[in-house]
């Protein structure tokens, strides 16, 4: 049975090992040190979407196109693409210059490779706070017309646990609005739930995905390559709770991935934009 309600499906490409806040994997000169695992993980979600016919955006991190184009090409021939950054840390961390010239260097080098305008953007970590709101003008002066950053809960890494943000929305900034996809939410007994993404996607049983999905007429859903990975190695010196977030569900969650495919008609940003009707859409300034 297909849903008819509004089904975003995005996955972020990134390796197995981008952990945010961590300190053994927190920069590029660290990355080398590891197994390489993203074409296999890669490959899983595009025959995944192949067999279900799903549409789907990806956000890619820039540093996965530096070192692998192969990947963001085979990508790019079928799917929406846009930018996970060029260096995936946090936006809090970073001043705004910082963060200007990751975004500049994220967009350019998929540009160069897709061939295509690069026009949707996610920040790691969903790290766009309201303090960070600056973010915002950043995006908009280098053409980025989606944004899929705001977590409207609480976040270990950012979040905006404000009122009216949990559907598609527009941000109005000094230059201009940009249309946002937030993360979706399910409201059980006056608390704001996340199940149909990363970790929160991995821990929640199946059934009640399916059943929230199906009660919600927005969904947006984000998916990691790494969450679809069971043999991936455990990272060392994680924090018990950390340990838990990062590797629960693994096991079960292409097979819960194949089961949500069919099971809900999902679309990619560029389609959801052109069913949204903007014109009653909650403008915010941040």
């Amino acid at each position: 049975m297909m849903s008819d309600n509004l089904n975003v499906l995005t996955f972020d490409i990134e390796e197995w090992f981008h952990l945010l806040d961590y300190d053994d994997t927190r920069t590029e000169d660290k990355w080398s040190n590891y197994e390489v695992r993203i074409h296999k993980n890669v490959d899983r979600i595009l025959d995944i979407l192949e067999e279900s016919g799903a549409k789907a955006s990806f956000f890619i991190i820039g540093w996965i196109a530096k070192k692998y184009p192969e990947i963001v090409k085979k990508i790019s021939e079928k799917y929406h693409v846009g930018t996970h950054t060029m260096n995936h840390q946090l936006v809090w961390q970073q001043s705004k210059s910082e963060f200007e010239k990751d975004v500049e260097f994220g967009i350019k080098i998929l540009e160069d490779i897709a061939g295509k305008p690069v026009n949707a953007f996610r920040a790691p970590g969903f790290s766009i706070r309201n303090s960070e709101a600056w973010a915002f003008d950043v995006l908009q002066k280098y053409g980025i017309k989606y944004d899929c950053s705001v977590f409207p809960s609480k976040h270990a890494h950012g979040g905006m646990p404000v009122e009216g943000v949990d559907r598609p929305f527009i941000v109005k900034t000094e230059n201009g609005e940009i249309k946002e996809f937030p993360v979706s939410v399910k409201n059980v007994l006056g608390k704001r739930l996340i199940f149909s993404g990363g970790g929160y996607f991995r821990l929640c049983p199946y059934f009640l995905v399916r059943k929230w999905a199906r009660q919600s007429a927005y969904n947006m859903s984000y998916i990691h390559p790494r969450d679809l990975d069971a043999g991936q190695p455990v990272l060392k010196g994680l924090s018990p709770v950390r340990r838990f977030k990062s590797y629960c569900g693994l096991s079960t969650a292409e097979s819960k991935l194949r089961a949500f495919v069919k099971d809900f008609n999902f679309t990619d940003i560029p389609t959801a934009d052109a069913k949204i009707n903007w014109a009653s859409a909650s403008k915010i300034s941040f």
